[in-house]
């Protein structure tokens, strides 16, 4: 319930700090960095839209907090179903990361008991750090004293990257598998798939492996084929 997992599944291995592509968001990446190994950090509060990077961030500092000796908790509130219960059952661990925090807005209990936990972590020190589409004031809480405290986090809103960064990104990624993205097939990329960066990488993954089986360079022709039969 609470993430109680074995932690290849909890900290997938892209989702690390040296996998997130900063762009415009270098002091947040450094604030994440700083909060998941430093005792007494500010706790953070993200936010931004779906493929900005929230979740990376989260995984990533609970991964390097955890590599740090520190006992972590990450929980995903919109994947869960009892999430008051889920929130509740957080305890004694120096760092928690909070995943969509858009997800209990409106559930009374849920957010009491996000006030609860709150305190108790400033009582306890530990570490928390939050994210969700939309800032404090703009979530729609029925518990204004809890809106209080999010708003007293330091808070960051990511920026996602511009598709210039991410045809860079795909490009030197490609290059350390030993593949070449000409520009034609970026352009054609970029014109008929999503654009979120994850997804991108999920995919260079797969036409790796489909591109070496097939001896074939990545053309538009092969890409077509991949994406049709995929």
């Amino acid at each position: 319930m609470t993430a109680q997992l074995p932690l290849t599944l909890r900290w997938p291995r892209r989702q690390r700090f040296e996998h997130f592509y900063p762009g415009a968001n270098a002091a947040t990446l450094a604030a994440v960095q700083a909060l998941s190994v430093q005792t007494g950090a500010p706790w953070l509060y993200l936010s931004g839209g779906s493929g900005s990077g929230k979740s990376h961030l989260l995984l990533a500092a609970c991964q390097s907090a955890h590599e740090a000796g520190r006992t972590v908790q990450y929980l995903p509130l919109k994947a869960l179903r009892e999430r008051s219960a889920a929130i509740r059952g957080v305890a004694g661990s120096a760092f928690i990361a909070l995943d969509d925090l858009d997800a209990i807005a409106g559930d009374r209990d849920a957010e009491h008991a996000l006030f609860d936990l709150y305190n108790r972590a400033r009582a306890e020190a530990t570490a928390l750090l939050f994210a969700a589409e939309t800032v404090p004031a703009q979530l729609s809480l029925t518990l204004p004293d809890l809106r209080s405290r999010l708003g007293a986090c330091t808070q960051f809103a990511l920026k996602p990257l511009e598709d210039a960064e991410r045809r860079e990104v795909l490009k030197t990624q490609a290059a350390v598998r030993g593949i070449e993205l000409d520009d034609t097939v970026l352009d054609w990329l970029f014109a008929r798939y999503v654009r979120d960066l994850g997804a991108l990488l999920d995919l260079l993954d797969r036409l790796d492996q489909a591109s070496l089986a097939a001896q074939r360079r990545v053309t538009v022709p092969f890409l077509r084929s991949f994406l049709r039969e995929g």
